[in-house]
């Protein structure tokens, strides 16, 4: 099975930035003021989360991504054409 790397690099990153910014926003504590927030925390557990997201991409796949199929067997797959 050989995938389009440049289509799954930018699918990935893709998901990862939304994971980031997801976890980003999930850090920041409703009512907070702006001094109150633990920014050097809620960028790291938000980092942490983007390399986890890559990860899980590269274990799993991405479903916007479909595998390329092998130009020999799909040349054997279809009939002629007379």
């Amino acid at each position: 099975m050989k995938w389009n790397w440049k289509e799954f690099i930018v699918a990935a990153l893709i998901r990862a930035v939304r994971t980031f910014a997801q976890t980003f926003a999930s850090m920041i504590a409703v009512g907070a003021a702006f001094s109150e927030v633990d920014w050097f925390r809620a960028l790291s557990v938000s980092g942490v989360a983007f390399v986890l997201s890559i990860l899980t991409s590269l274990a799993t796949g991405l479903p916007e991504v479909k595998a390329e199929e092998p130009e020999e067997e799909s040349k054997e797959d279809k009939p002629e054409e007379e």
